[in-house]
């Protein structure tokens, strides 16, 4: 399976995104728990590899764990294609901080992170409603779903946070987040 490791130009890029994020200026705010930045800690689920994954990605203080990086863009990899990309640490924040606000602590089963352009295609001509130019291609769209949580509830936690994309799909069983412009559909 090919895996991308994080180079030092992509932890730096995460390092510095994590100083701006600690400064207060970011566009795209971590959540905060007691005045303190909260620690980047997932439990994830790969629906499609039945992979699990617990991984502390960000210390309290905002610093990337390059290896714990690399463990998540394994978990979020395509599983069509075991291709891997360095997926948005924005993307990453923003799936932790809806956990966090959900009270933390929940395995998140991952219906799609990293998709390849092999497998969009494939999608697209199964007639799926998948877009062409989609944020997976880039690593910056994570579909989720949090057993025992209702996605409506899912859905409008992640709104409330004015991070990035929020899209749901009630029928398909899951809520997409990415780290694109702030919208809805």
């Amino acid at each position: 399976m090919p895996h991308r490791n994080w180079s030092r130009r992509s932890l730096l890029k995460a390092t510095l995104a994590g100083t701006l994020l600690l400064l207060g200026t970011p566009a795209f705010p971590m959540e905060r728990v007691a005045g303190r930045e909260a620690e980047g800690r997932l439990l994830l689920y790969n629906t499609h590899t039945e992979e699990r994954l617990d991984v502390l990605y960000r210390n309290a203080s905002g610093t990337y764990d390059p290896d714990a990086l690399n463990a998540l863009n394994a978990i979020l990899r395509c599983h069509y294609t075991q291709t891997t990309t360095e997926m948005d640490v924005r993307v990453i924040d923003f799936v932790n901080a809806v956990d966090k606000r959900l009270g933390g602590g929940h395995e998140i089963h991952i219906i799609s992170g990293y998709r390849s352009p092999e497998y969009n295609n494939l999608l697209i001509s199964e007639g799926r409603d998948v877009a062409r130019r989609s944020l997976h291609l880039s690593g910056k769209a994570i579909d989720i779903r949090i057993p025992h949580v209702g996605l409506d509830i899912l859905r409008k936690t992640a709104l409330s946070l004015g991070y990035g994309g929020v899209g749901f799909y009630p029928r398909s069983g899951f809520v997409h987040l990415d780290s694109g412009r702030v919208r809805t559909w």
